[in-house]
């Protein structure tokens, strides 16, 4: 064993060069294949369970998936908007423990502004499943007064601080000619959450109704909300309702109720199971993803082989002097794949390092879209299987290179070049 690992480590040292080349290839190919796996297991994971502890979502009649990418992602239009009365039912209802209402249609800069109840502050939860935590010295909002509370990323990417003012834009897209008059003063800025909490601004669903511009349909008529004057229950509208359940068996009964007897409303249950139907939509393009890594560690494998088959021949009198010396045929043999699979596990340490770049730029990104935090530290079975992977077919595509090492010819090869 010593021989092997000294003569693959001469090897190595002498085509240096090549040896970091063809090892940089396999680093791409493990990296890249590291990343697939873990972006594609933690995105289901967080999109899977990132509902905030709620456990169905209530809005207009329509797409259930739609309903939950614009409620508890931030990133879909509002399918439609349901009335009070409806949300007043259901919160009611007794299979329901707690409902968080929310209405959309305006944005801050494309940070999407959420007019809700102070019950959002007792019932949403961040990824940990801990309650929503103000950065020290801030309040949440009076819901009589024109204030918000924004999520981390938003205030950063916003510069909004305590105490700050802004105006919000009509629209979920950012327009610069939609700015509404109504100033706005941040009182308190969130912790992170690690979710898409942190990419919104909550202000009070009174304030929200009352902006300029805003017209009520909730009675099936035209309301616009007047100053001084309450706003009546059967003119207000919800985009949407998170609803905390008492059982399952609350939301098989709900469920039946809503959307198979009823036509006026959409209950998306469990928000676990509908985000899992998207991802077994798109499960193709997954697999598609994976393979294209197989493939690339399949392409690093065989520039292994070249690079080796190509100092074959200026080895070949290398290897008769061995012969000659008394080392056996196997011992060649098992020199030069011991060589290759010393390259390929180079690349596959080396592609610990691809691993983190990659994953780090796509977790950036990740989390500028979509506000879901994705840990490069996570561990996943492929971080231990991929590069052993890598390690077995650099082996084999060592195994033809070696074969010519193996029927080298003693004799012919000893023989002093003229």
């Amino acid at each position: 064993m010593n021989t092997l690992v000294f003569l693959a480590r001469h090897s190595l040292r002498r085509h240096a060069i090549s040896t970091l080349v063809t090892a940089l290839s396999a680093a791409l190919a493990v990296g890249l294949t590291l990343a697939v796996f873990g972006l594609a297991v933690q995105t289901r994971a967080a999109f899977m369970g990132g509902a905030g502890g709620f456990d169905a979502v209530l809005g207009a009649r329509g797409s259930q998936l739609q309903l939950v990418l614009n409620a508890v992602f931030q990133l879909e239009t509002s399918p439609g908007n349901i009335p009070w009365s409806l949300y007043e039912a259901v919160k009611k209802d007794p299979r329901v423990a707690e409902a968080v209402p929310y209405a959309v249609g305006d944005n801050y800069y494309g940070f999407r502004i959420l007019g809700t109840t102070l019950a959002v502050r007792d019932e949403l939860r961040n990824s940990a499943g801990k309650p929503l935590e103000l950065e020290e010295g801030g309040q949440w909002f009076n819901e009589e007064n024109r204030e918000a509370v924004v999520g981390s990323i938003t205030a950063r990417r916003c510069g909004l601080k305590v105490g700050g003012t802004f105006r919000p834009y009509h629209g979920l897209a950012f327009d610069p000619s939609m700015q509404h008059e109504e100033v706005y003063t941040v009182v308190g800025i969130l912790k992170p959450t690690n979710t898409p909490i942190d990419r919104v601004i909550f202000i009070p669903l009174e304030g929200f109704y009352r902006i300029k511009g805003h017209v009520l349909r909730g009675s099936g008529k035209d309301y616009v909300p007047k100053e001084n004057q309450p706003i009546p229950d059967e003119d207000k509208e919800l985009s949407s309702v998170l609803l905390k359940l008492k059982s399952p068996e609350a939301g098989f009964t709900l469920d039946y109720t809503i959307n198979r007897q009823g036509k006026v409303a959409t209950l998306a249950w469990p928000i676990g199971r509908v985000m899992a139907d998207l991802f077994n939509r798109l499960g193709w393009m997954n697999r598609i993803l994976v393979l294209v890594a197989y493939l690339v560690m399949v392409v690093a494998a065989c520039s292994i082989l070249a690079a080796l088959h190509n100092t074959m021949r200026e080895r070949r009198r290398e290897f008769a002097i061995l012969r000659a010396l008394g080392a056996k045929r196997r011992t060649v043999f098992a020199s030069v794949v011991t060589e290759a699979a010393c390259i390929a596990a180079l690349g596959g340490l080396g592609g610990y390092l691809v691993y983190g770049l990659l994953f780090s730029l796509a977790a950036g990104v990740v989390r500028a879209q979509t506000g879901v935090v994705v840990d490069p530290f996570f561990f996943h079975p492929a971080l231990i299987a991929v590069p052993i992977g890598m390690t077995v077919l650099g082996a084999l595509a060592g195994v033809f290179p070696a074969y010519q090492a193996y029927s080298t010819d003693v004799a012919g090869n000893l023989e002093p070049h003229s």
